[in-house]
């Protein structure tokens, strides 16, 4: 895969668009010369050579990596990702459905912590609905 100036522009602007400007300004903020080419190939590689191709929608996208962070145990990128989420179209229900695929695949443990970390999240930014199906009597 050859990344070009198409890739990096394209890389940033989709980062953008799904992450929010504040925390790719926040990201721009802390960049240094020890990590620049760490966020350049994130930028350019995930960012414009993976997440900005056509094959799947950006919420479909959103739900496979919020998977894959959930089964690899990586808590601030799941965090990071559910809050992206309003961004990508994925919604509350969408990301449940993904975790419970992390319960059987990737193991319980696993999903138990992701449940835990987007709960708290969805919760924090005013998405989730566990406190009113827990008045309701519904688990």
């Amino acid at each position: 895969m050859v990344l070009t100036d198409e890739s990096r522009k394209a890389g940033r602007r989709t980062r953008t668009e799904v992450l929010g400007k504040a925390y790719v300004a926040k990201s721009d903020a802390d960049r240094n010369a020890f990590n620049a080419d760490f966020l350049d190939f994130i930028t350019e590689g995930a960012w414009g050579a993976v997440w900005s191709r056509p094959g799947l929608t950006r919420r479909e996208r959103s739900l496979i990596t919020l998977a894959l962070l959930a089964a690899l145990g990586h808590d601030e990128e799941v965090a990071m990702h559910v809050r992206a989420s309003a961004n990508t179209g994925a919604t509350p229900e969408d990301i449940k459905e993904a975790l419970l695929h992390v319960a059987v695949y990737a193991g319980v443990p696993a999903a138990n912590r992701a449940f835990k970390i987007a709960g708290r999240t969805l919760e924090k930014m005013g998405r989730d609905d566990t406190k009113r199906n827990a008045e309701e009597g519904t688990p």
